[in-house]
């Protein structure tokens, strides 16, 4: 298990989690939160599965998934804060994480599938 990737995806969840509970109290807002906590969570769910794995190839498409999920969730975190729901330095320190996930997978990823081959 990659430790260091999963327990920061672990904690970054948990900051999606609290995200997802402002936007909805605070903000009144339930559409894209609900998009949000759903790829935001998923990136540590994916890393989970992939420490399971039963193949270098399962544990590549496990990385990968997870690496997809997080590139979708900088993708929610920038819609949020361009339409007013996130200021800029709170949308900085969690986008900052989810960029720090995004390259540990990809560097994870490159690795597992230079070996692959």
């Amino acid at each position: 298990m990659n430790s260091l990737v999963y327990e920061k995806a672990y904690q970054f969840a948990i900051r999606i989690v609290n995200a997802h509970k402002y936007l909805n109290r605070e903000k009144k807002e339930f559409v894209l939160s609900k998009q949000l906590i759903r790829s935001g969570t998923s990136i540590a769910a994916n890393i989970a599965e992939a420490n399971g794995a039963i193949s270098t190839a399962d544990f590549s498409a496990k990385i990968s998934i997870a690496y997809k999920e997080c590139l979708e969730t900088k993708y929610w975190l920038s819609l949020l804060k361009d339409t007013g729901y996130f200021d800029e330095k709170s949308f900085h320190s969690i986008y900052k994480d989810a960029d720090e996930i995004g390259k540990i997978l990809f560097s994870i990823l490159k690795k597992t599938r230079i070996t692959d081959n």
